[in-house]
């Protein structure tokens, strides 16, 4: 297996380095060249694995130049002990159908530590490989968990430095704290005036500088990403979905065998690609379901083909999916066009000069066989709380209460009730002023008091990550002009 660009596929690399370069030298985001395909004796031996067994069983596919015991080490260091029960992705039911993929019982409670505890481990694993010697500087913008979950990963692993952008007015108020008290001598967090497409573009921006790139070279330095346009970030994410159908076959034998739906709640469209590798792999995926909230770009898209930025931008109560600009869509167009680099090139400079592009009919045939999308805007969040609460007893986020709600629209549209898995992307606890008035007329006086009174109201504990918080010390308070991000780069770096 190589990795090629998805904006010139003649470019070709290692593992190791897709990972520790993380975007190609033009733009490009790396794919594998080919694809495993499991089989059902594969998918017999996975469902008598735990969770770090079916890590290592898939990743050793993807991992083409690292040893069996390099796999061991780096799966066992992310997994082991970083997890309530050691149980990165257990599924609560919900009726007949609807199973809750839980993705946030690590330490910050979010989906993505399972894959940004990980990455250190694959990063530097990489480095040594094909830069030894040279210091990882990892570049971050965040609509808000990415953020903390690469701090924390990446916090004192050495021969690293973390900066982490994000938009200073849309993140929650739990996560701009998550974030602000990070601990770790090579971190470093900055606020910017703008919103989380500003931060993307801006990192995109220094990530192709060459002048930058050639000022870090003279102080030994390289980039690399922690966002999911990283190879590192995206692989470890097929695993609990595959995870997650071992699961549904253990429990529904028989019943599975004509498939099942996924349901992401999407952003950056990072979960729901994973979701898609993991069919293409072999998972009996019938139906994608792309769930956005009022920044629909997403559902638009695949709705009519025409993928358009030019519009308003919202900030929401499920601020990881306030995102205009989707990058990983990208690797999913070069998969629908039959690996067209040079169109996939073309769909990309057009949405940077236009903020537009359509793509051809027969793209979106392909895309609406795969896809449903769907959307939800903030009140209809908040009822999809309560009457997930009343009806089972469940408390979900505001994301999750995304994907639940297009979830019911995608049944009732096509009465399509089969078997579906729902990934639940958060805590509530992260979005507790949300949460609460969803489901109680009572009200906290402060964040952390909002967060008892929930926890009072609905008799959920809160998690031991975010009662930590209350006692945090706030190191970062720096907010910057969007345009001034390489400045703050060149500043952490003492360069």
């Amino acid at each position: 297996m190589n990795y090629i660009s998805t904006r010139d596929k003649s470019i070709k690399t290692t593992a190791a380095g897709a990972i520790s370069q993380g975007i190609s030298v033009e733009g490009g985001l790396f794919v594998p060249d080919t694809f495993p395909i499991f089989t059902k004796a594969d998918f017999e031996k996975l469902c008598d694995m735990d969770y770090v067994g079916r890590a290592k069983y898939v990743l050793k596919n993807f991992l083409n130049d690292f040893t069996d015991d390099e796999i061991d080490y780096c799966v066992k260091g992310a997994y082991i002990g970083s997890f309530d029960d050691e149980q990165p992705a257990p599924i609560s039911v919900l009726g007949e159908n609807a199973n809750i993929l839980e993705l946030w019982h690590g330490p910050t409670c979010a989906f993505k530590d399972l894959a940004l505890q990980l990455l250190p481990y694959l990063l530097t694993t990489s480095a040594k490989k094909v830069s030894a010697g040279k210091k990882i500087v990892i570049l971050v913008a965040t609509s808000g968990d990415t953020g903390k979950a690469a701090l924390e990963g990446f916090c004192d692993v050495p021969n690293t430095e973390i900066m982490v952008f994000y938009p200073s007015d849309g993140v929650s108020p739990m996560q701009k704290l998550q974030m602000d008290s990070q601990k770790g001598e090579n971190v470093h967090v900055c606020a910017i005036k703008g919103n989380f497409d500003d931060a993307q573009t801006g990192v995109k921006k220094i990530f192709t500088n060459n002048e930058v790139k050639d000022k870090l070279a003279e102080n030994n330095m390289q980039f690399s990403s922690a966002n999911s346009i990283n190879w590192g970030r995206l692989a470890p994410q097929i695993v609990y979905y595959v995870s997650a159908y071992c699961d549904l076959l253990k429990r529904e034998g028989d019943r599975i065998n004509n498939g099942f739906n996924i349901v992401v709640p999407t952003g950056n469209f990072g979960n729901i690609l994973a979701a898609y590798y993991a069919k293409k792999m072999g998972v009996p995926v019938k139906k994608l379901i792309c769930a956005s909230n009022k920044n629909n770009v997403l559902t638009d898209f695949i709705n009519t083909g025409k993928y358009d930025r030019n519009r308003s931008f919202y900030t929401t109560m499920s601020p990881s999916m306030d995102i205009l600009i989707s990058s990983n869509l990208e690797r999913m167009l070069f998969e629908l066009s039959g690996e067209d680099d040079k169109a996939v090139a073309k769909m990309q400079k057009d949405l940077s000069d236009s903020g537009t592009f359509t793509v051809s009919a027969e793209i979106k045939e392909k895309m609406s066989e795969l896809f449903f999308g769907g959307c939800c805007d903030d009140n209809d969040t908040l009822k999809t709380i309560n009457d997930l609460f009343n009806e089972y007893g469940y408390l979900c986020d505001t994301h999750t209460a995304v994907a639940m709600n297009v979830y019911k629209q995608y049944v009732e549209k096509t009465g399509d009730d089969i078997p579906t898995v729902i990934a639940s992307t958060a805590s509530p606890y992260k979005f507790a002023n949300s949460v609460l008035s969803a489901v109680s007329d009572q009200k906290g006086d402060s964040e952390f008091d909002t967060v008892r009174v929930l926890s009072d109201v609905t008799k959920t504990e809160i998690p031991t990550p975010i009662k930590a918080l209350e006692t945090a010390t706030v190191r970062f308070k720096e907010i910057r002009e969007k345009d001034d991000m390489l400045n703050a780069v060149y500043s952490a770096l003492n360069i």
